[in-house]
């Protein structure tokens, strides 16, 4: 799925950055630092203070902005952001690459790609997976999906904010992606403080509980990881083999931890969440089945 197309490299060709919150401020400081001239906009021009001072060009228009490169690079709030501000620079994008790497749904990143490709520009979906402060760095790695030829010439420059991941030709692929990545990762995030929540009724502070926590979320994946198999090979095959966890097992868990969070007076919204899987599964027969089987009715809710 990561395989690379093979891709033309072009050197310190001009980049234009289109929203300059914390993360277009760091894609616009990495490409500078890497000797491409930048131009960028912003809707509140001062935000665009510190990379001016570091060298980036302020477009007085998004028009500007967009006739100032080849490549057009958005980080914006969703993908409505880009119709708006680009909305009134439609005929200049015509033989330019726009890179979208907002937030959106997969569906609006394949509708966004139509658009630009009605006004004769190429279009790339692009998913950050870093946080701002380490755009740039060898940790950093960015998904994009789209046409190989859209990002073949620009490979260079995209490279500089993070190792490129193509998942495919799909524009929505990249977005899919990105989403799920995210719905672990927050869903891991409201786990942890609902978890540092529960312990702190009983008078152990954040900073004692966290620790311990962190090392539970971290072993996770070795757990994952630990069977002969590729993770993810048995749940391809509908195979859901209950000889070290059941559903029953992992049920009866979720229920005593509504009933804790119940009785401590927390929110039950995670809780509950949870342990609708395992009542659903047990209620579908599975109650012996490995607790991968909560994934039927995660695909198909009633």
């Amino acid at each position: 799925m990561n395989e690379q197309p093979n891709l033309t490299i072009r050197q310190n060709s001009p980049v234009t950055v289109i929203g300059l919150g914390p993360m277009g401020q760091a894609m616009t400081r990495t490409l500078l630092a890497a000797g491409h001239p930048v131009t960028v906009w912003n809707r509140t021009a001062a935000r665009a203070d510190g990379v001016v001072t570091d060298g980036a060009t302020l477009a007085a228009t998004p028009r500007e902005a967009v006739e100032a490169s080849d490549l057009v690079i958005l980080s914006l709030t969703d993908y409505q952001a880009m119709y708006d501000v680009l909305g009134s620079a439609t005929a200049s994008l015509a033989g330019r690459t726009v890179v979208n790497l907002s937030s959106d749904t997969p569906e609006r990143t394949r509708e966004a790609a139509a658009w630009a490709e009605s006004h004769h520009a190429g279009f790339l979906t692009g998913g950050v997976m870093t946080p701002a402060p380490m755009v740039g760095t060898e940790a950093a790695y960015v998904y994009y999906s789209g046409r190989h030829k859209t990002s073949e010439s620009h490979l260079a420059a995209l490279a500089l904010l993070g190792t490129p991941r193509h998942l495919g030709e799909d524009p929505g692929l990249a977005q899919m992606m990105y989403q799920a990545q995210l719905t672990l990762f927050l869903t891991t995030l409201s786990a942890l403080m609902q978890a540092t929540a529960m312990l702190g009724t009983a008078g152990i502070p954040a900073g004692e509980a966290l620790p311990e926590l962190l090392s539970a979320a971290d072993s996770v994946g070795d757990i994952m990881r630990a069977g002969e198999e590729t993770p993810g090979v048995a749940l391809d095959a509908g195979e859901h083999p209950g000889d070290l966890s059941t559903i029953t097992m992992m049920g009866a868990t979720a229920d005593h931890i509504v009933e804790t969070s119940t009785s401590l007076g927390l929110d039950l919204a995670l809780p509950l969440a949870v342990q609708s899987h395992y009542r659903r599964a047990i209620k579908d027969g599975h109650g012996s089945d490995n607790w991968t089987r909560i994934i039927d009715s995660i695909r198909g809710p009633r």
